[in-house]
């Protein structure tokens, strides 16, 4: 006969449940999980609860937000802009070339970072400025843009309604001195005499400049067409050249017509007659390299400085 013994009896389960079901019910419940904040929860802060400055730097707006991208962009070219002139010691720091006298160590639409005289100054250079002549360049080794000597920014004839020019100092000349048969490469001024030239003998001490690309010295009419460069006609020195990012500023000024900033005087190829390069102030970029060239361009600042940037002839 089969035990019934060893079984549970049928109303046993039912007891069982009923302690369970009991135990339960006088325990404790576990709080469900709130639900996770949405995106319009933290879009909650308002004027009058978090002040006006808090509002403006979290809220979702579109609009703000929009207002909040342009403001921080404007704030970091600002930034830049600032360190540029720390460095430089003249503003504008940067400048738009807008004609190619200085090729093929300059080309238009190129930008210059250019520095105070007295800045970054080479071990040869002429006493009581800050430049080295390409004349003492070759004797010292001393190069910038691709040959002996310093690129000057200079004012032509000391006038500042005109556009300055950047162009290479060549050599210094004294007061009296007939530079055109002691000093001047027979290459730039061919047969000519100190009698045929208007700036020899030299009417008083200065430098003589020329563009690299030109035929023959501005003192001479082959570029910039101006007298012996005094040296308070000198506003600056070219350090770095940045390609390309002046094409921002010139277009800006052909589109506008020369509204938002009177153009620049360039040095002529004498001959050929492109204008020199003029120069205006402009963009930033990175990667400077010691021969002149800076590699990389920081686009967005860059472009924004390039706009306000000045021209200046080369």
């Amino acid at each position: 006969m089969s035990g019934s013994s060893s079984g549970t009896s049928p109303g046993d389960s039912g007891d069982d449940d009923r302690d369970r079901s009991d135990e339960r019910a006088g325990s404790p419940q576990t709080p469900s999980p709130e639900p996770s904040p949405t995106a319009s929860d933290s879009d909650d802060v308002t004027i009058e609860d978090d002040g006006v400055i808090r509002w403006f730097l979290k809220t979702n707006d579109e609009t703000v937000m929009v207002t909040r991208d342009v403001l921080s962009s404007v704030a970091i070219v600002a930034v830049v802009a600032l360190l540029l002139f720390g460095v430089s010691g003249i503003w504008p720091p940067l400048v738009a070339v807008e004609s190619g006298s200085m090729e093929p160590n300059m080309y238009r639409g190129d930008l210059i970072f250019v520095v105070e005289e007295d800045r970054f100054v080479g071990d040869s250079a002429l006493e009581g400025t800050g430049v080295v002549t390409l004349e003492r360049g070759q004797e010292t080794d001393y190069t910038k843009f691709g040959n002996p000597g310093d690129v000057i920014v200079f004012r032509p004839n000391g006038n500042p309604a005109r556009t300055p020019v950047i162009h290479r100092a060549h050599f210094w000349v004294d007061e009296g001195e007939n530079w055109i048969d002691t000093k001047a490469n027979t290459e730039f001024v061919g047969d000519a005499t100190c009698q045929e030239v208007p700036n020899c003998p030299a009417p008083y001490a200065g430098f003589i400049t020329k563009g690299d690309h030109n035929l023959g010295y501005d003192q001479t009419g082959g570029g910039a067409n101006t007298n012996i460069v005094k040296p308070e006609w000198i506003t600056g020195k070219a350090q770095y050249r940045i390609p390309w990012l002046g094409h921002v500023r010139l277009a800006v000024d052909d589109l506008l017509g020369g509204i938002l900033v009177s153009s620049s005087p360039s040095s002529q190829l004498p001959d050929t007659q492109p204008e020199p390069a003029a120069m205006t102030p402009a963009g930033l970029a990175s990667g400077l390299e010691s021969n002149g060239d800076l590699a990389g361009i920081a686009g967005v600042a860059g472009g924004s400085i390039a706009l306000a940037a000045g021209r200046y002839r080369s």
